[in-house]
């Protein structure tokens, strides 16, 4: 791609987007929690399930990385956002285990996010979620970190369209 951006637009059922970008990568993607699937979230610390956020509706990108290091998670939504990561898998039925990231309100009510030391080849799954069970609608999240960041998003509803941009500047040919 001669422009150095790339963007992908999915539309429909049970889509899986994948995409790569270039070292020292930041990528960018947009989806909404309209209709989705709910889950009983965590409290921001991972110490135990919410009593507020009890069907709370998520979306997920499951991502690994090139270069271990920090890499940084940011959420920013239409509504009070609500993010966390996971290292392996991410079971809504088991939402304590393997998190190792969560935060609400970063930067307001509508952003959330946070910095996580990750593991090359390591697989993570990020997290867009809501604060409560009332809260839902379009979002934009965006990774970035030392190296290059593998992500596959999940469009799970007919309507649902993910929009995924990064740089491939500098990447292989």
């Amino acid at each position: 791609m001669k422009s150095g951006i790339r963007s992908l637009f999915v539309a429909g059922a049970a889509v899986v987007c994948m995409a790569s970008a270039a070292q020292a990568d930041i990528i960018d993607f947009t989806g909404s929690t309209t209709g989705a699937t709910g889950y009983n979230r965590t409290l921001e610390d991972l110490s135990a399930l919410s009593v507020v956020g009890t069907n709370v509706l998520y979306r997920t990108v499951t991502l690994n990385v090139s270069v271990s290091g920090t890499y940084t998670f940011l959420s920013t939504g239409q509504f009070d956002t609500f993010s966390f990561l996971y290292q392996g898998t991410f079971n809504p039925n088991t939402p304590l285990v393997n998190a190792i990231a969560g935060n609400d309100d970063l930067l307001g009510l509508t952003t959330s996010g946070f910095a996580a030391d990750l593991i090359a080849g390591a697989d993570y799954v990020f997290v867009t979620t809501a604060f409560a069970n009332t809260d839902f609608g379009a979002f934009s999240d965006t990774i970035g970190g030392p190296g290059t960041v593998a992500a596959t998003l999940v469009a799970s509803a007919p309507s649902d369209i993910l929009t995924f941009t990064g740089d491939t500047a500098g990447g292989p040919t």
